[in-house]
């Protein structure tokens, strides 16, 4: 698809556009002006007004069904919200019932927040069976296939692995975890809001998000999916008075989940941090995510063949497009330390000028978005030593 971004000027909506060349979306994301507006407004309103006339509660309602649009979910019905990462994937993996013998299949290289709560679950004894990174970067979706038995759980996997931003395929995956009775739970923080998601398509079965990466929004306020035909499979870890039926009638002691995916809801929302996101989220679905895709593709293109120019290692797997995300990962051109000066050392050189990558893993990392210019990334490639 042709990138129809370029000829549009995002300031409005990115104010930081005029102070810093940000390329660190795979990290803490900028908030987006809407999102912005979205917190201010709130605070305008509860300074004032209290919750009197405000509203939030069905703002939020309708940001879920976003949401859902967002991923391609069924629905609203199959949405919780969480306040990171790491929550979603536990409700996960302490809502199952294990059996002593089940097993979790994941990679040698998941962030941590995909890699702990499986860990946990070796005191009932499920055994974590690991899938090895290449060399190259990649997962071979081989490798993973293979790792499931019949014993297999969980296969838990990020779409879009934080290091080397590789981009799995994930259906065949998931008709695998399928044919022997599991399921596939996914780290989505790294593709939703960059990237398109189908949920339903790639037989996702469980997904997690953060928001304040690819979706703009603030931290602490996420996007948890869980396929409609398991709600009902996972028993909400924590409970309180907003999982129940009648949650509003409080002093009708009604012990009943919610039948959606709300059950996983346990209490007061993050308003303020949930309408940002929703703000957000309604910008990236105005603007159309195989159109943010097509921009941030022609970005890290244009970074990509830069620092091959430059003779940087581009450590990303790009040879396949269905491989590609946001992130980009490389080297600088000598491995001999005294002439090329550490990552974390160019990562400091570049914000002095107001240019924003990070290192990760001993390596320079650079995740641009869709209202990133052309502009911006050859001045990160000219400053580059």
């Amino acid at each position: 698809m042709a990138d129809q971004l370029s000829q549009f000027d995002f300031s409005d909506r990115f104010p930081i556009l005029r102070e810093v060349d940000f390329f660190n979306h795979a990290g803490v994301a900028p908030l987006s002006g809407p999102a912005a507006d979205a917190l201010r407004g709130y605070a305008d309103h509860a300074v004032t007004r209290a919750y009197v006339g405000a509203g939030w509660h069905r703002k939020i309602q309708r940001m879920r069904q976003a949401a859902a649009e967002l991923i391609h979910a069924r629905g609203q019905h199959e949405i919780a919200f969480i306040p990171n990462t790491s929550t979603g994937l536990s409700l996960v993996a302490k809502g199952l019932d294990w059996r002593r013998g089940d097993n979790v299949v994941l990679t040698n290289v998941e962030y941590p927040a995909n890699r702990y709560p499986w860990e946990d679950l070796r005191r009932f004894g499920v055994e974590l069976i690991e899938v090895r990174q290449h060399p190259d970067g990649r997962i071979d979706v081989e490798d993973v296939v293979e790792a499931v038995t019949n014993s297999t759980r969980i296969v838990a996997i990020s779409h879009v692995q934080y290091a080397s931003g590789y981009r799995i395929e994930l259906k065949p995956i998931s008709e695998m975890v399928h044919r022997v009775g599991g399921y596939l739970c996914v780290d989505g923080i790294q593709s939703v809001g960059a990237l398109p998601v189908d949920v339903r398509a790639m037989g996702v079965d469980f997904l997690s998000a953060d928001g304040h990466k690819w979706m703009l929004g603030p931290e602490g306020a996420g996007i948890f999916h869980v396929r409609e035909d398991l709600i009902q499979l996972l028993h909400p870890n924590v409970v309180g008075w907003l999982n129940m039926v009648d949650a509003m009638h409080y002093g009708d002691y009604r012990f009943e989940f919610m039948p959606t995916a709300r059950r996983f809801e346990p209490g007061t929302y993050n308003v303020p941090g949930l309408l940002a996101l929703g703000a957000s989220i309604d910008l990236l679905l105005e603007i159309g995510i195989d159109q943010v895709w097509s921009r941030i593709e022609s970005l890290t293109t244009r970074l990509c063949e830069g620092l091959e120019a430059k003779r940087y290692r581009v450590l990303s797997p790009r040879s396949k497009p269905q491989e590609r995300s946001g992130i980009v990962t490389f080297d600088p051109p000598s491995r001999d330390v005294r002439a090329t000066p550490p990552v974390e050392q160019i990562v400091a050189e570049l914000e002095k000028r107001n240019i924003v990558i990070v290192a990760r893993e001993g390596r320079l990392r650079a995740s641009p978005h869709f209202y990133n210019t052309m502009e911006q990334i050859d001045r990160l490639i000219e400053a580059l030593p």
